[in-house]
C-alpha cells in the first residue's frame, strides 16, 4: 500500500494501534524530547502531540521508530521485500534477441509508472504567507536537548537544484532557528546540497533558491535519506518505493518542485555571504555536535495546509526512530553493495555504531587477502566511505547475531597481524577524528586464515554437537520437565 500523504499513514498507524494521542498540553521545549526518547527506547508507538504549548498545529513524532512501522509505511509485510523488488530490477542483463526484450518491457513500463508528476494545484497551498508575514514561530519547532543551541527542525525534505546537471535534490539537513525567517543551512561538504549551494555561488549565484517541505508519506521522508547516487532524483526513489509517482508541484518562489501533499512548505535562499554559528546540537551519535559556521537560510514564503501537522524526530543516544530508518536502508541497499561486491553475503551496521562507526560484513572468501580487498572497496562506495570500523568475517556467521560476530571476531584475530590502518574522510559529526571531515580508520580480517596468507599452524574446528544428539533430546525434552529451554544457544 502506497500512503496518500502524511495522514493516511497516521489513521493507517492508529488502525494498528501503532498510534497514541496525548491530549495533555505539553512544552516543545525539552518535554515532548524526553517523552518521545523514553517511549522510542521501549520501542513504543508513534507519538502525535495534540495540544502544544504557544502553538495550534500538532506534532507527530517516533513515527517510524520500530521495524514494523517502517515497512508499515513502505506498503510491505517484511523489509527484504523492498530488496528484492531492487534485486530484480539489477539483475536485468542486456537482450540478446527480441524475445527477451518483450521480456523485460513490463519491468520498463513498472519503472517509467514510477517517475514524479507534476500538478498545479497541491494541499501544501491551502494557506500562504509571503515576506513578514512568514513567522517560522507559528511552527511548534523542538528543543531536543538542553545544551542545544535553540530549536532544530529535525525533519525536513531539503530541495536545491545542481547547477551543473540541472537535476533536483532532495536531502535531510537539520535547520536551526535563528530568527523569525531565517534558520542555519546545516549541510555537510559532502552533501550534494552542500555542492549545489557552493558550486552555484562559484558562478556567482549569491542567493541559492531552497524549498524545504515537512510532513510527506513516510516513503518520501526516507527517500530524502537513502544515500542515492548524486544524480539520482530522490523522488524517482520514493516513487520506485511507494509504486507510485509523487506528485510534485511547483514552488512559490523558483523553479523547485515540492512534494504537493506536504504538510508544510518553507521557501526562501541560502544567503552564501551571511555565515552565522549554528549548533551545537544534540546528534545522532549520541553527543553535542559542536558549534560550526554554515551559511543562512532566509525564510521568503511559507505555505501550508489548513490544519498542518508538524512531523519531527529526535535523534539522541541509540536507539532512536533513526537507527530504524538505518536499518531499513541497511537491507534496502544491499543488493545495490552485492552486485558491485558479489562475494558479500549479509552486512549489518549495529545501532550502537550511530551508522558510520561500524560495518559487519560476512563474505565467501575465495582467495588471500579477499577481507582486506572488501574493507578497501567499502571504503570507496558513498557514504560507506565514513565508516570507520569495517570488521569481515566469514559467510557461516551470522552479522545480525552480534554476540555470535563478537564471539567469532574475537576468536579469529591476531592484532597485530589482522588490523588494516588507513586514512580518508571521516563523517563531520565524527569529534573523535584528529581534524574535522579527515582522519584514520580501521579494517579487521576475522575470518579463517588461511596457509596461503601465511598462517600454517592448524585452524581447530568449533564446538558443536552432533546432529543424532541434537534430535534426540529434542526428541526427549518434555521427558525432561526443564520447560522452555528447548532451544540450546549455538555460536
Amino acid at each position: 500500500m502506497a500512503y496518500k500523504n502524511l495522514r493516511e499513514f497516521i489513521k493507517s498507524l492508529e488502525e494498528a494501534g501503532e498510534l497514541r494521542r496525548i491530549p495533555a498540553e505539553v512544552d516543545p521545549d525539552l518535554e515532548i524530547c524526553e517523552i518521545t526518547d523514553r517511549v522510542s527506547k521501549a520501542l513504543g508507538p508513534a507519538l502525535l502531540f495534540e495540544k502544544v504549548k504557544g502553538s495550534k498545529f500538532p506534532v507527530l513524532t517516533n513515527a517510524l521508530g520500530t521495524m514494523r512501522r517502517v515497512e508499515m509505511g513502505l506498503g510491505v509485510s517484511d523489509i527484504e521485500e523492498v530488496a528484492d523488488r531492487l534485486s530484480a530490477i539489477l539483475d536485468q542483463k542486456t537482450p540478446q534477441s527480441f524475445l527477451e526484450k518483450v521480456k523485460q518491457l513490463p519491468k520498463l513500463l513498472d519503472l517509467a509508472k514510477m517517475l514524479p508528476k507534476v500538478v498545479k494545484d497541491a494541499p501544501c497551498k491551502e494557506v500562504k504567507l509571503k515576506g513578514e508575514d512568514c513567522d517560522l514561530g507559528l511552527l511548534p519547532i523542538l528543543k531536543t536537548w538542553p545544551l542545544d543551541a535553540g530549536r532544530f527542525i529535525t525533519m525536513p525534505l531539503v530541495f536545491t537544484r545542481s547547477p551543473v546537471s540541472g537535476n533536483m535534490n532532495c536531502g535531510m539537513y537539520r535547520l536551526q532557528v535563528m530568527g523569525p525567517r531565517e534558520t542555519g543551512f546545516h549541510s555537510h561538504m559532502h552533501h550534494d546540497g552542500a555542492f549545489n549551494t557552493k558550486e552555484a555561488g562559484r558562478r556567482g549565484e549569491v542567493r541559492v533558491p531552497v524549498a524545504v517541505a515537512i510532513g510527506c508519506d513516510p516513503a518520501t521522508v526516507m527517500s530524502a535519506i537513502l544515500p542515492a547516487p548524486p544524480d539520482l532524483d530522490e523522488m524517482l526513489l520514493s516513487g520506485f518505493l511507494r509504486q507510485k509517482p509523487v506528485p510534485l508541484v511547483k514552488a512559490e518562489e523558483s523553479d523547485l518542485l515540492v512534494p504537493a501533499e506536504s504538510e508544510i512548505v518553507i521557501e526562501g535562499y541560502v544567503d552564501l555571504d551571511d555565515i552565522r554559528i549554528e549548533g551545537p546540537f544534540g546528534d545522532h551519535t549520541g553527543f553535542y555536535s559542536l558549534a560550526d559556521k554554515f551559511p543562512t537560510f532566509h525564510v521568503t514564503s511559507m505555505t501550508m495546509r489548513k490544519d498542518p501537522i508538524y512531523m519531527s524526530t529526535i535523534v539522541g543516544r541509540p536507539p532512536q526512530e533513526d537507527c530504524w530508518i538505518g536499518k531499513a536502508i541497511e537491507r534496502i541497499f544491499l543488493p545495490l553493495m552485492k552486485k558491485q561486491l558479489p562475494e558479500i553475503v549479509d552486512v549489518s551496521m549495529p545501532f550502537e555504531g550511530a551508522f558510520h562507526n561500524l560495518m559487519i560484513v560476512s563474505i565467501d572468501k575465495r582467495y588471500p587477502g579477499h577481507a582486506r580487498k572488501i574493507m578497501n572497496a567499502i571504503w570507496s562506495l558513498g557514504q560507506a566511505m565514513f565508516t570507520k570500523v569495517v570488521l569481515v568475517v566469514d559467510k557461516d556467521v551470522n552479522v545480525q547475531d552480534h554476540a555470535a560476530v563478537t564471539f567469532h571476531a574475537l576468536a579469529n584475530i591476531d592484532p597485530e597481524r589482522d588490523l588494516q590502518f588507513t586514512m580518508g574522510p571521516a563523517e563531520m559529526l565524527d569529534h573523535a577524528s584528529r581534524l574535522s571531515c579527515y582522519g584514520s580508520k580501521v579494517g579487521i580480517d576475522a575470518t579463517r586464515k588461511w596457509a596461503s596468507e601465511g598462517f600454517e599452524r592448524p585452524w581447530p574446528d568449533l564446538i558443536r554437537m552432533d546432529e543424532d544428539t541434537r534430535s534426540l533430546v529434542d526428541r526427549r525434552w518434555k521427558e525432561y520437565g526443564l520447560g522452555d529451554f528447548l532451544n540450546s544457544p549455538t555460536a
